[in-house]
């Protein structure tokens, strides 16, 4: 039953996913209002307690060298759930079939329909940039964006919606002055994807075989007579070939 395969499935919604934030910027103003320098802000894929964590203590990969604290702003997402959704369940026996370059036919059955969540977390250390950020996102999800996917060679083009839930803010005022100040967005995301499972391959059908009986020629059944039809046909071009009668006492 369990044999190995990896069709990307999971792994082709996460590049997806963080594709839509990867050019998100902010931009710097002068006194005057006037913007003088736009900013993009990195993405990267990590959980938000890994960066809190860095944003508060100095880390560094030698102590022969000056430590660093992380450069705000920041984004960062991960996949907080996989659930199964029952609401969108089809016939588990249909499947798909396409022919490969080799001319054998390969067939995949249903895909499996889950709820994937997804976390953006948006850190930054003034408020203004932080709402910069969101603003850049909010507008899109009304509260879902839809995005097309090619899972595999017989689903492509695979409507994924991506559904914005809520939002929330979070500023760190407290503490002392060593205490260095964030403010971090936490957005949750929930994306209603399939995962597909292994494709199987078999050789294409090259002919048909069919026998009919004419029980009524005769005045006994237990001497029919029989008519024996082949069909041939040449499956890697798709054209039908030769057809053949023979009559059997």
């Amino acid at each position: 039953m369990f044999q190995y395969f990896y069709n990307e499935s999971l792994r082709k919604l996460v590049v997806a996913f963080g594709n839509l934030f990867n050019n998100v910027q902010i931009g710097k103003y002068d006194s005057n209002g006037t913007l003088t320098e736009k900013i993009r802000v990195p993405l990267t894929y990590a959980p938000k307690e890994k960066f809190i964590r860095r944003i508060r203590n100095m880390s560094s990969i030698s102590d022969d060298i000056t430590k660093t604290q992380i450069t705000l702003p920041h984004m960062a997402f991960d996949i907080t759930a996989v659930i199964y959704d029952l609401e969108r369940v089809t016939n588990k026996l249909r499947k798909k079939s396409y022919k490969n370059e080799s001319n054998q036919r390969v067939d995949m059955w249903n895909e499996v329909p889950y709820n994937v969540s997804f976390g953006l977390y948006i850190f930054s250390r003034y408020i203004d940039e932080n709402l910069q950020i969101v603003e850049q996102i909010l507008p899109y999800f009304s509260p879902n964006f839809n995005v097309s996917l090619n899972f595999n060679d017989s689903h492509t083009k695979v409507d994924v919606p991506i559904n914005l839930n809520a939002m929330q803010i979070q500023e760190d005022y407290a503490g002392d002055f060593q205490v260095r100040r964030s403010v971090v967005s936490t957005l949750s995301f929930t994306a209603k994807t399939y995962v597909y499972g292994r494709a199987t391959t078999a050789n294409p059908i090259e002919g048909v075989t069919v026998d009919v009986l004419d029980m009524y020629k005769y005045d006994s059944v237990t001497d029919p007579q029989t008519l024996r039809v082949q069909v041939t046909g040449d499956y890697a071009t798709g054209t039908s070939g030769d057809v053949t009668y023979e009559v059997t006492q």
